[in-house]
């Protein structure tokens, strides 16, 4: 059992269990009970996400000392209560489920997901 972290909206895998999107907004154009069936998310966590501003400094960090203060400031936002809770659990529940974590941006690398990976890592997830 594990947790994938997938780039949503991209085609799902064998066994990759319910999908979670960890993101501040749905997507764009497509209607609430088409989600899991256009390969978007089975489920809405958006206490996993950056709060708006941390998503614009996302958009906007054009070097590595960009991505790290965003990096740094994200992981800070995960210590509140709901979001350290709620990493806990899918931690947990990572070992005995499978089940996707995920965004839509395409390079994880510069994705508040690869944080998110992180996260769970430091937690003892079990990820795929």
């Amino acid at each position: 059992m594990s947790v994938r972290i997938v780039q949503l909206g991209s085609g799902r895998k064998a066994g990759e269990g319910p999908r979670i999107g960890t993101v501040r907004r749905p997507p764009r154009g497509v209607r609430k009970q088409d989600h899991a069936t256009g390969d978007w998310y089975d489920s809405w966590l958006p206490e996993l996400s950056p709060s708006p501003g941390l998503v614009a400094s996302a958009r906007a960090a054009g070097t590595d000392a960009d991505w790290q203060a965003f990096v740094k400031a994200f992981r800070r936002e995960m210590t509140a209560a709901t979001p350290a809770r709620l990493l806990d659990m899918l931690a947990l529940m990572s070992r005995t489920a499978n089940f996707s974590l995920g965004c839509y941006c395409q390079d994880e690398n510069r994705c508040h997901r690869s944080v998110l990976r992180a996260l769970l890592a430091e937690r003892g997830a079990d990820i795929e």
